[in-house]
């Protein structure tokens, strides 16, 4: 079995403010699959998306309930190029809204830092140079 594309879908209250912090963070928006309900935010070209719904278009996909105030459903992690890139858009989610999740970790082959969006969706953004992985 192969899979062709993943889209993660994510409750949120305001489509538009979801909107401009993704783009913010120098991502892309799937204009044909957005509408007033939803913004379609790709994380990379024909293969990860993410769905950002507003929480009653979301619940249309599920019987329970959206979650509400300090709780955690999901955590995504997203790998980048660099560690100049984990930095910039950490730092720029940070500039626009987002708070810090933890501080920055450095292993050496792999360095991540991490922020809530302005949903209070959980962001961990990595860079692993695989070569440098210790055998053990």
């Amino acid at each position: 079995m192969k899979i062709n594309q993943i889209y993660v879908n994510l409750p949120v209250k305001d489509v538009q403010k979801t909107k401009e912090f993704w783009t913010q963070l120098g991502f892309s928006i799937n204009e044909q699959m957005s509408n007033e309900k939803s913004v379609c935010v790709v994380m990379k070209e024909d293969q990860i998306y993410v769905m950002f719904l507003t929480e009653e278009s979301f619940q249309t996909f599920s019987e329970r309930p959206v979650p509400k105030g300090d709780t955690t459903q999901v955590l995504v992690a997203i790998s980048l190029d660099s560690r100049a890139e984990v930095d910039q858009v950490v730092n720029t989610a940070l500039e626009n809204g987002a708070t810090q999740h933890e501080e920055p970790q450095d292993y050496g082959w792999m360095y991540h830092n991490s922020f809530w969006d302005i949903n209070g969706h959980g962001w961990n953004v990595m860079f692993a140079d695989r070569s440098q992985m210790p055998a053990e």
